[in-house]
């Protein structure tokens, strides 16, 4: 029996040649599927052979070498995969991700006969929260919603995964994308929304194929159409346009800039209409949600953080990739045991969590829970569970100068703490690390709280966090002064 080669064909793995590796075997005889990634980015390009309904993996792969796979095998996908809880990624890889039919042999598109009140009691009774990075719960933003009387109401799907480090949003779209139309439908049923947008950042080509040909599909097929639809939406690439506010003035075809609240979004939103505004993985989740109850997704994690985190390691580290795992891993856990340390072979010194904004983290952190709660409690956030890895070679005072100037790059404008402090502040970084007296990091501490107290939107409110963190924890990158102004 000749086995089925399943190589994948997410962004990764295609820059690492994987499309060279599927038409070498291809060539071979094999029969070649192109499915999304296990999240094994370390690992790409990575073969599945299939025989008997068990299959091995193997990788990385050269395309010259298709032969001699055994000798790279990593064992079979069970062991692969074994002590993750993929919820959301359960099916992501499993087949090729334009395959409905697969899809809906798989359990998919099965909710859709659960009534309006049934999904929103499910998804609040989950605990299930924001998986945009703040974290707010997703039930009770439905059911403002739904407590809005229009002729009109929208579900946005927050693709603009901007933060650095992070790719859950696209592994997910590009493996499995009628898991988040799915996730959609339920979301626009439960609060009498007819009309679905996916905001879909444009440095995400592959992705932006696999959406519109399953749109395509769906409505072909009869799953969209009159009653809910779904529209495609390209951005400029804009990282502000990950905050909702200013990714809804996109939409409307105005310049991305922040949006001053109340009233909320869903209450008056996308033109000016009762809007729910999730991140991808959110919508995701609500599927297996409403399958399996409520109650079984807070029975995970640690409550409240209740259910699965899609952790994503990147930067210097041996396995980078996406794990899912529960609520409540260590810090520890996820950098050694999932990721097996730096990738130079040196020590850990920092650990950024929670993106570009996120606070720095030591070795000291490691027994910290990924949680909500225990995160905040040392000064950090979860955000979009990206996790980035720095050995001992980092220097830290530039770090915290790189916060600055993302934050100069990247501001909307539209407020002057943001617009005005982070310019400022990488003028400040840059007189520090040349060695500038007490009265700059005096003002330093002043800029921050006028960012943290001041800022429109979360982009300068929490571009403070990695310079203090960068300040508290590593106060010998900033000089003898930095020592003393600890």
């Amino acid at each position: 029996m000749t086995d089925r080669a399943f190589v994948p064909l997410d962004s990764v793995a295609a820059a690492l040649g994987a499309a060279d590796v599927a038409g070498a075997l291809a060539a071979s005889g094999r029969d070649v599927a192109r499915n999304g990634s296990r999240g094994l980015l370390w690992a790409e390009p990575m073969v599945e052979l299939e025989r008997d309904g068990r299959r091995k993996a193997f990788g990385p792969v050269n395309p010259g070498a298709t032969d001699e796979m055994a000798s790279a095998e990593l064992g079979l996908i069970d062991d692969l995969l074994a002590g993750q809880t993929r919820l959301i990624f359960g099916n992501c890889g499993a087949y090729e991700p334009a395959d409905l039919d697969a899809y809906v042999a798989a359990g998919g598109f099965s909710t859709l006969s659960a009534e309006p009140q049934a999904i929103l009691d499910e998804v609040t009774a989950s605990g299930l929260r924001g998986y945009g990075g703040a974290g707010f719960p997703a039930g009770r933003k439905w059911q403002t919603a739904a407590d809005t009387d229009a002729d009109q109401k929208y579900i946005v799907a927050n693709a603009d995964e901007g933060d650095s480090g992070t790719f859950a949003d696209r592994l997910i779209m590009e493996g499995d994308p009628f898991l988040l139309l799915e996730g959609m439908q339920l979301a626009g049923r439960a609060f009498g929304a007819t009309r679905g947008v996916i905001y879909l950042r444009s440095e995400y080509p592959i992705a932006a194929q696999i959406l519109a040909d399953a749109i395509t599909t769906a409505q072909t097929r009869g799953i969209l159409g009159d009653d809910f639809d779904v529209e495609l939406f390209i951005g400029a690439g804009a990282y502000i346009c990950g905050e909702a506010t200013s990714l809804l003035e996109s939409l409307e075809g105005k310049r991305g800039e922040v949006r001053a609240k109340p009233p909320p979004m869903a209450v008056r939103g996308l033109y000016g209409k009762p809007t729910v505004v999730n991140n991808v993985l959110t919508l995701c989740a609500v599927p297996w949600i409403v399958r399996n109850g409520g109650a079984a997704y807070a029975q995970l994690g640690v409550a409240p953080s209740t259910g699965t985190m899609p952790f994503q390691l990147a930067g210097n580290v041996k396995r980078g990739g996406l794990y899912e795992l529960e609520f409540g891993v260590t810090l520890g856990e996820l950098v050694e045991t999932w990721g097996g340390g730096t990738r130079s072979g040196r020590p850990v010194r920092a650990v950024q969590v929670g993106g570009p904004l996120g606070a720095y983290l030591t070795p000291e952190h490691y027994e910290t829970p990924m949680t909500y709660e225990a995160l905040r409690d040392v000064g950090a956030e979860i955000g979009h569970g990206g996790v980035v890895v720095f050995d001992d070679t980092v220097d830290m005072a530039e770090q915290a100068r790189y916060a600055f100037e993302f934050c100069a790059e990247e501001s909307c404008g539209k407020c002057t703490p943001c617009r005005i402090g982070s310019v400022r502040g990488v003028e400040l970084m840059e007189q520090i690390q040349a060695g500038a007296g007490p009265d700059r990091f005096v003002l330093l501490d002043d800029l921050c709280s006028v960012l943290e107290g001041s800022s429109l939107c979360a982009m300068g409110s929490m571009t403070p966090k990695p310079v203090r963190s960068a300040l508290e924890h590593f106060p010998e990158d900033f000089g003898q002064l930095g020592a003393e102004n600890r």
